[in-house]
């Protein structure tokens, strides 16, 4: 079945079946590879990407679900005023280590600055707990969202 679908503000038409996990549209049929592939169930975040602003799981959200929303990957969140902060301090951070998980890591973050401009570190840790790093960079992560935020980046857990 054909589905049109706007990613990072262009629409593309695909042919796949409705239950193929956007995800899967994205990196296979798109050519668009910053949504990675992590569990396929929803638990690690790695396929993180937005939905009308919200953060959702592409590798559970089936294509026929999408219908007129806009989609937006980590391609394009730099274009928008909270993704390029976001991108600007996770370097300042050094948050990176091995990479997997943080297109999926600032895909969360980015939603979660737009709706809550000034968050608590129990604010960040509840929204991001559903994105695993295997490197453990939870505390760069933590700084990063809170120096975007122009908040203090001093770690408040002693």
């Amino acid at each position: 079945m054909a589905f049109t679908i706007n990613v990072n503000g262009a629409d593309h038409t695909v042919d796949v079946d409705g239950d193929m996990p956007l995800l899967w549209v994205l990196r296979d049929e798109l050519n668009i590879k910053g949504p990675k592939f992590g569990c396929g169930v929803s638990l690690c975040g790695a396929c993180t990407v937005h939905l009308d602003g919200n953060a959702i799981r592409a590798c559970v959200t089936p294509v026929s679900a999408v219908g007129d929303a806009q989609v937006t990957t980590i391609e394009a969140i730099g274009e928008t005023e909270i993704g390029a902060k976001l991108q600007d301090a996770w370097l300042e951070e050094d948050v990176i280590q091995c990479g997997y998980c943080q297109a999926g890591q600032i895909m969360s973050a980015a939603a979660l600055l737009a709706n809550t401009p000034a968050p608590t570190d129990g604010g960040i840790d509840a929204a991001m707990a559903g994105n695993i790093c295997r490197c453990a960079t939870y505390q760069r992560i933590r700084k990063a969202i809170k120096r975007a935020a122009g908040l203090d980046t001093a770690d408040t857990r002693g």
